[in-house]
């Protein structure tokens, strides 16, 4: 048994914690939304009165946060309250710049860190089978990795500090492009009189076929477990989408990199959002496409 404390509980981090309680480890949490701290305590998960509580017995920390200064806010008022020696694992989206001072602020206290954001929804989450993309030393990842084998299926160490985060924003731009190829594809049939059944058949099994069809297929009906057959709720938000185009724009300006299709798909789902559809799956972005909304 591992004493691990868990900061931010929200839909994808309480049923991470929930999953560190089924597996045997002693988790003590912390959040600032009540119903986030109710629905981790029917989990099993103990709630700590604060994050400085939270990880003062801990032997690993995991935060899940919206932002990257929400991170570094965290990390920088609980580190005077962890053991030195303490691994840190943030499992946040972040840009790579905050996720690269939060693993200097954790050397600083003498703690191992690693960045470590994932992939596979609030559904992954629930069933721990997440796949961690994670950055970080390998003295970290040696530390960190059963644990979070406990919350996801495939565990990645992509290389050093910030190399996490890199990972996920490339996937994800890779993810918001092919959903919107996808999604053109659909509505341009259906200009064509072509059933979305025969469209899917075909590029299911030739060389149109990428996970946003297969899996995440933005019509109802070829693939019954995507949100399209359950009036977009996500899922993966639209919102969230957004967010990491935007950090993997940030990137590209930064590095120096051309990325024109990831630039015109953090338009369009800039778009999306601003149509008051932030909330629904990122799928329902053929909506947009059809000139009306999710609802």
């Amino acid at each position: 048994m591992t004493n691990i404390a868990f900061i931010g509980l929200g839909n994808m981090g309480g049923p991470m914690a929930g999953n560190l309680v089924k597996a045997g480890h002693n988790v003590s949490a912390f959040d600032l939304v009540q119903a986030s701290k109710d629905a981790a305590a029917e989990l099993g998960v103990g709630i700590a009165g604060s994050a400085k509580e939270a990880v003062a017995d801990a032997e690993i920390v995991v935060t899940m946060l919206p932002a990257g200064k929400h991170v570094l806010s965290v990390w920088a008022d609980i580190l005077p309250a962890v053991k030195p020696g303490t691994l840190l694992i943030d499992s946040s989206t972040i840009d790579v710049e905050s996720a690269r001072k939060a693993h200097a602020l954790a050397e600083e206290h003498g703690c191992l860190s690693l960045d470590a954001p994932v992939s596979g929804g609030t559904g992954g989450a629930k069933a721990a089978t997440l796949t961690f993309m994670v950055g970080g030393s390998a003295k970290a990842f040696d530390k960190g990795e059963p644990v979070l084998t406990k919350m996801g299926r495939k565990i990645v160490h992509c290389g050093g500090a910030g190399n996490g985060q890199a990972a996920k924003i490339c996937n994800n731009m890779v993810l918001g492009i092919s959903m919107i190829g996808v999604c053109e594809a659909f509505v341009l049939a259906e200009k064509l009189g072509l059933s979305h059944q025969a469209l899917f058949d075909v590029a299911s099994t030739s060389s149109g076929q990428c996970w946003s069809l297969t899996t995440y297929c933005p019509v109802p009906g070829p693939v019954p477990t995507s949100p399209a057959n359950n009036e977009y709720k996500p899922g993966f938000a639209s919102a969230l989408m957004l967010k990491d185009l935007k950090l993997s724009q940030e990137a590209a300006q930064a590095a120096g990199a051309s990325t024109p299709l990831g630039a015109a798909a953090a338009q369009l789902f800039g778009l999306h959002n601003a149509w008051g559809e932030g909330g629904a799956d990122f799928s329902g972005i053929i909506n947009l496409l059809r000139g009306r909304g999710t609802a």
